[in-house]
């Protein structure tokens, strides 16, 4: 789109969105309204990640989930991230989770949240089925589209 082509609106629109990465610390944001698509996203300042390595053990693990979406992204049972934001695997800190690897779950149940602008967003089981992976780390921030879980 040229920058001719963008309205003083849409331009308001994309501020208020900038302004939101700000606030909540996301590295991207897209809506659509009307046919018109707007994503914004932030560049991540590449020294900062070998210090947030360092600092935590954790990375560790992630590399090997990371390999999975690939494969993940196209399976069948794969339920995706509908938001970007931070999952959660329990309703509250110290509480059970919703699943475990072999639950059983019903089509519409809670199987975990994702929090995206201080909103806590239920993501529910699209189908009944076993849960046969869980793809994220509770408090992993996820992006669009991103697998979770695969049910089977």
């Amino acid at each position: 789109m040229a920058s001719e082509d963008i309205s003083e609106n849409d331009e308001a629109a994309i501020r208020k969105l900038a302004d939101i990465l700000g606030e909540t610390n996301l590295s991207e944001i897209e809506v659509e309204r009307d046919g018109l698509r707007i994503r914004v996203a932030r560049q991540l300042n590449i020294s900062a990640a070998p210090a947030v390595a360092a600092a935590q053990p954790a990375p560790a693990a992630a590399p090997a989930p990371a390999a999975k979406p690939t494969n993940n992204d196209s399976h069948p049972g794969s339920v995706k991230s509908p938001m970007v934001g931070t999952a959660y695997l329990s309703p509250a800190p110290n509480t059970p989770q919703f699943i475990d690897i072999g639950s059983v779950v019903q089509q519409g149940q809670t199987i975990m949240i994702v929090e995206a602008m201080k909103t806590m967003n239920n993501i529910p089981a699209p189908k009944a089925g076993r849960i046969t992976e869980i793809l994220i780390e509770d408090g992993q921030p996820v992006e669009y589209g991103e697998p979770l879980v695969i049910i089977e």
